[in-house]
């Protein structure tokens, strides 16, 4: 049935649309293109299982997979990206691109290469609506997407924060001019860019019940490229390209099967690129080097 599979499509995209909101901060705010993001997608999935298996509750087990994801992204935050924010942009990005590296493979010499089966927190539990099945997990990975999406759009719209980190956005140099402190606003992106990627780990593995230490991978690339098909800045065109992507990702394993998801995925994103560059909601804009 094809409005089951639109469903699923839109399970899956909601775990898009964290990673690719993750990507749109740290892209459309600070200007620098974050290779650490699918090491925080892990290690969201791959720390709450961890602490599961050790008896842990599981909101401290959640809990405690956002904290350890937040002290990473501040690390990356101080070691990367601030000390090579004068250099040419492919510096920041070669560095935080090593420590998804280090992330991948601590998890690996720690937990092992082995897919883990994450533990059904929900049980069987599923919602019908007249033909359709909705898993429990994945409406609720839906639902607390919805919510975080549009509490950030109420925080960068309404907030004095928002403002702040807008005027970052248009103007380092402006921002300062204005006294908006940089250097203590700067590390709370990177924070709320962790947080948003760890919880998507976390969903992910509530909804599809794995992990393994190469689980952001693939998801980063979507993210990515949920991103650019919205619009470079846009969190709402994010939300859209998450959404597109997963429905391209299931009905192409619907109508084809599962080789063919590479090939839907990126040829639609490149078709795409070459009728709208900017993406959906994307304006073409002249931004300072940072």
């Amino acid at each position: 049935m094809i409005a089951q599979q639109v469903i699923n499509g839109v399970m899956l995209g909601s775990i898009y649309v964290l990673v690719g909101v993750s990507f749109t901060l740290a892209v459309g705010i600070l200007n620098f293109l974050n290779f650490t993001i699918p090491g925080l997608f892990m290690m969201g999935g791959m720390v709450t299982w961890v602490m599961l298996t050790k008896g842990w509750h599981w909101t401290f087990a959640i809990g405690a997979a956002l904290a350890a994801a937040a002290l990473v992204s501040l690390a990356v935050e101080q070691l990367s990206y601030r000390r090579t924010r004068g250099a040419d942009p492919e510096v920041p990005l070669v560095s935080s691109l090593g420590f998804l590296v280090l992330l991948e493979n601590l998890a690996l010499v720690g937990l092992g290469s082995d897919q883990q089966a994450f533990p059904s927190l929900l049980g069987d539990l599923n919602f019908r609506i007249g033909g359709l099945v909705i898993g429990a997990a994945q409406a609720i990975s839906l639902l607390v997407t919805f919510l975080l999406v549009v509490g950030l759009s109420i925080v960068l719209g309404q907030t004095s924060l928002g403002r702040q980190i807008r005027a970052i956005a248009e103007s380092r140099g402006t921002a300062v001019l204005l006294g908006v402190n940089v250097g203590r606003l700067v590390p709370k992106v990177f924070v709320l860019t962790a947080l948003f990627t760890a919880l998507g780990g976390v969903m992910f593995a509530l909804s599809y019940l794995q992990v393994s230490p190469f689980m952001g991978e693939g998801v980063g690339f979507k993210g990515i490229a949920a991103m650019i098909i919205g619009g470079m800045g846009s969190v709402w065109g994010a939300v859209i390209g998450g959404l597109i992507i997963g429905i391209i990702e299931v009905g192409s394993i619907w109508a084809f099967g599962a080789d063919t998801v590479n090939i839907a995925v990126y040829g639609s994103l490149l078709a795409l690129l070459i009728l709208r560059p900017y993406g959906l909601f994307g304006q073409p804009t002249v931004r300072e080097k940072l």
